[in-house]
């Protein structure tokens, strides 16, 4: 079904903006996307939906590119070049919606979870980092900040593939959580960072 609807994405979107995201757990353009992107004119969204709603309204172009929120020549510097509160955007204005707290949709996830990378352009990673907002920060009221994080990992580098899968530990962590992840993409000096919720059970 996923690869039925990717490939209906790819006819029209440019292949130069194609590049990827975090399925799972989904990252909030995606799951906004997935949910919502074949009717996202439905008024039921705003009730149903609240955070993917605003975030239609504020900028549809954030959900049909969701593969495309990147930012280049960062040098690795990510907290010295993502100001507090633009974390989940990646600093890009366009997509400030994401930051917005609220009720976001959440997947529920383990203490140990697996991560997917889907990447159309299949550019490989010199190393992802992963980070989960601290137990106490409420997304629902507070825009995620580099002192919301704990930083649970960095992998080393993966060859090029579509699809990149690695596992993620941790302990401690009940309820709704933000996994913040930055992957800087092989090809070019090119980062991407996101926001994905997930609820530890």
């Amino acid at each position: 079904m996923i690869t039925g609807m990717l490939a209906c994405l790819f006819i029209w979107v440019p292949t130069a903006s194609a590049h990827g995201t975090i399925v799972g757990p989904a990252t909030r353009a995606y799951q906004c996307w997935q949910a919502w992107g074949s009717q996202h004119t439905n008024p039921a969204m705003q009730q149903q939906d609240p955070m993917c709603w605003q975030a239609f309204q504020a900028n549809a172009d954030t959900m049909w590119n969701w593969m495309s929120a990147l930012r280049d020549g960062l040098g690795g510097n990510y907290q010295g070049a993502t100001p507090d509160g633009q974390l989940c955007s990646n600093a890009l204005s366009r997509n400030d919606s994401l930051n917005n707290p609220g009720a976001w949709k959440t997947t529920s996830v383990g203490s140990n979870f697996t991560m997917h990378l889907y990447d159309q352009a299949s550019h490989g990673a010199d190393h992802f980092r992963v980070y989960v907002s601290k137990q106490g920060f409420n997304p629902a009221t507070q825009r995620l900040g580099w002192g919301n994080l704990d930083f649970i990992t960095q992998t080393g580098k993966f060859a090029p593939a579509k699809d990149i899968k690695f596992n993620i530990q941790t302990s401690g962590y009940t309820g709704h959580h933000v996994v913040f992840t930055i992957w800087q993409a092989s090809h070019l000096d090119q980062a991407y960072m996101w926001c994905s919720d997930v609820n530890f059970g």
